[in-house]
């Protein structure tokens, strides 16, 4: 047979390239779409959960500010603060580990390492938990005496009562976080929906309503009917976990684990999760140590008005956690195969719809402050300015997207301890210069100061450092629907019809209608056609 020429066999040769090129391509677009929609399922159950979490969290605010009052609404969320606190300090950051190493060892055929895992986490948090439920029931009369400040001893003798009745449930909240996210780690997210979004906040609202319409309930029984559901919750996560680890160990071929497999797992493990360890501390102290510092610096009524002003941030926050939980897994995967394309769409398209839930929230209470607060009693009004700092803040922050997740699922942790140090150090340093002359609008600057400090560290770090970035047409489309539907246009009919309640009703359908309207012609850019796989009959 006679040889083709060399130009022909060129040609043959960059063809064959094209075409394996564009198989390749083919196979990371339609990989990303199928994580896309993967995303999108879970993401809706999460921020469904999350909406029906946050109302509950606002529905317990409201009955307690309404019923108690700021300052005996000040000592119930001072003894709520210490309770997460010291319940997040117990659970080790493992909860982050808990996501990333299953995953992990799943993508890389490792997954006979996954019960070794698992007890490599849980056995320590165990330990933690029971140590510092006990420390913290012994320390409620020194930790009263630091936060109550100059209030009556009634109101002392409640707070000390409130903080040794949360300190026996510290062992059942730390279990049922921790245990829901390793579940989170095999791609489940039902779980987390059910017990930590509806059953939780569910049975808390309806305790904590009961206690409120017996009338002559004390202020104790409020913080019991609050941390009583975790009782049950952390038994069924425990089910929920047993259940997913056996139909996973099902389809993976047994592997005898040598001892030397489980101290290099061991050992892995709490190399990855000890700085997060300390992070995941400092970045809840961030969110409560500022309630703290209000009741001892300037007295617990006003860390209640502080506590109910920022309660928005909370709701914005679950709308994060429903889509962050959906995307870790898959964002751990991606990016332990070293498949950077499919890690920034993920991030991208995650961002964008962030944006599109949150952005509205922050903006409307922007807007309507004085209405917002007026909702918990006339006494709260007054924190607006609280309301503006925050709600700024806010906006640039989830603006960033998950960029914290991002560092820690590229093993980025001790980066991410450090940006949260920063920002622990500034709110800090901010709030022990202002709160004295402030009050509580002292504590909203440090707080929002600390908020931008910690994403923007981050994002120049995952920008420079793994070449990732949440700016893409999404951001872009996010950013214009949001702005323009309840930035501008409820601003436009206030300027037109004024400030009265008909004037806000027709704001907010204009707001409405713009902002489908937009989702509508914006849907590609904003990958909102990922949605299709909730169709039914879809699969993951």
């Amino acid at each position: 047979m006679t040889a083709p020429p060399a130009s022909q066999t060129d040609e043959v040769a960059d063809a064959t390239v094209d075409l394996a090129t564009d198989a390749a391509a083919a196979t990371t677009s339609a990989a990303s779409r199928r994580a896309i929609g993967g995303v999108a399922r879970g993401g809706v159950a999460g921020i469904l959960g999350a909406g029906v979490a946050g109302l509950a969290g606002l529905a317990v605010t409201w009955l307690v500010a309404h019923r108690l009052g700021p300052e005996h609404a000040g000592a119930f969320f001072a003894a709520t603060a210490a309770f997460v606190l010291t319940s997040t300090l117990a659970k080790l950051g493992t909860q982050t580990g808990l996501v990333y190493w299953p995953a992990r060892l799943r993508a890389r055929g490792h997954g006979f390492l996954l019960g070794a895992c698992l007890r490599s986490a849980l056995t320590p948090v165990v330990c933690a938990a029971l140590v510092v439920g006990v420390v913290l029931f012994v320390a409620a009369p020194e930790l009263a005496r630091l936060t109550a400040g100059e209030a009556p001893p009634a109101v002392h003798a409640e707070l000390v009562m409130q903080l040794h009745l949360l300190s026996a449930f510290v062992p059942l909240a730390v279990l049922s976080d921790t245990l829901l996210a390793a579940t989170r780690g095999y791609r489940l997210i039902r779980p987390t929906v059910l017990l930590d979004k509806l059953v939780r906040p569910g049975l808390q609202t309806v305790g904590v309503t009961a206690v409120a319409l017996s009338g002559a309930a004390g202020p104790s029984l409020f913080a019991l009917a609050w941390a009583l559901p975790y009782l049950p919750t952390a038994l069924l996560a425990a089910y929920a976990l047993h259940r997913a680890h056996t139909q996973t160990m099902a389809d993976i071929v047994p592997t005898r684990v040598k001892r030397s497999h489980r101290a290099s797992m061991r050992k892995a493990f709490w190399r990855f999760t000890g700085p997060r360890s300390v992070a995941s501390v400092a970045q809840l102290a961030l969110q409560r140590v500022d309630v703290l510092l209000v009741a001892a610096l300037a007295g617990l009524g006003a860390a209640g008005l502080y506590a109910v002003a920022g309660r928005f941030v909370v709701l914005g926050q679950f709308a994060n956690q429903g889509i962050t939980q959906a995307v870790q897994p898959r964002l751990a995967e991606a990016l332990a195969v070293k498949d950077r394309t499919a890690a920034n769409t993920l991030y991208q398209t995650a961002t964008g719809w962030l944006m599109l839930l949150t952005w509205p929230l922050y903006l409307l209470v922007l807007t309507y402050a004085p209405a917002y607060l007026g909702i918990f009693g006339p006494a709260f009004r007054e924190g607006a300015s609280i309301v503006a700092v925050l709600a700024l803040a806010m906006l640039v922050a989830t603006g960033c997207g998950m960029v914290d997740i991002v560092l820690s699922m590229a093993g980025r942790t001790s980066w991410n301890l450090g940006n949260v140090l920063v920002a622990l150090g500034l709110t800090i340093a901010l709030d022990l210069a202002l709160i004295p002359r402030l009050g509580a609008l002292g504590a909203a600057i440090g707080l929002a100061s600390a908020v931008v400090a910690n994403n923007m560290l981050p994002l120049a770090q995952v920008g420079l450092g793994l070449r990732l970035h949440p700016f893409g047409a999404g951001w872009v489309s996010a950013a214009a629907v949001t702005l323009l539907s309840f930035g501008a246009a409820p601003r436009a009919v206030g300027f037109v019809l004024g400030n009265g309640p008909f004037a806000t009703v027709v704001a907010l359908g204009v707001a409405a209608v713009t902002y489908l309207v937009g989702l509508r012609l914006l849907r590609g850019p904003l990958a909102l056609d990922a949605l299709k796989a909730l169709r039914p009959g879809r699969r993951r």
